[in-house]
C-alpha cells in the first residue's frame, strides 16, 4: 500500500463505481477493516475538502463513538457487503463510472476520496491499482 507523499494517507488504489453503484473493496482493505459478506455496511460523509464517503460497520462505528466521548457519528446510509464489494446507497453522492481513491481514512472507516489534494496527487501515480 503506497503512501503518495510524506504525511499523506496510505492508499489502497482506485475504485471505479459500477453501473449498478457497486464498488469492489480492495482486498487489503477488506482484510484490514474486517469486512464480511452479508454484514451491514455503514456509510459516512467524506470531508468537505475530499468529498466521497467512508465505509464502516456498526461495530466499528460503536467503537469510534466510544473513543470520542459517545458523540454520534453522522451516517449517510446503509447497505450490505457482497463477496468483495458493496452497493452504494442512494444517499452517497456518486455516479456510475466515478473513480474514487480508496485510502486508510482511520481505523474505524475505509475512506473513498472524490477530489482534493490527495486525489490530485494520486492522478500522478499510474502505478496505483484500479479495482473495477
Amino acid at each position: 500500500m503506497p503512501r503518495l507523499v510524506k504525511g499523506a494517507k496510505w492508499t489502497f488504489g482506485w475504485v471505479v463505481v459500477g453501473p449498478d453503484r457497486q464498488m469492489t473493496i480492495p482486498p487489503e482493505a477488506w482484510r484490514e477493516y474486517g469486512f464480511r459478506a452479508g454484514d451491514e455496511a455503514v456509510f459516512t460523509p467524506g470531508s468537505l475538502k475530499s468529498g466521497g464517503c467512508g465505509i464502516s460497520t456498526p461495530a466499528l462505528m460503536a467503537e469510534a463513538s466510544g473513543k470520542i466521548g459517545g458523540a454520534g457519528l453522522r451516517e449517510l446510509g446503509r447497505s450490505r457487503f457482497g463477496d468483495d464489494n458493496v452497493v452504494l446507497p442512494p444517499e452517497v453522492d456518486v455516479r456510475p463510472g466515478d473513480r474514487l481513491l480508496a485510502v486508510r481514512g482511520s481505523c474505524f472507516a475505509l475512506g473513498f476520496v472524490a477530489r482534493g489534494p490527495i486525489y490530485k496527487e494520486a492522478l500522478e501515480h499510474p502505478e496505483l491499482e484500479v479495482f473495477a
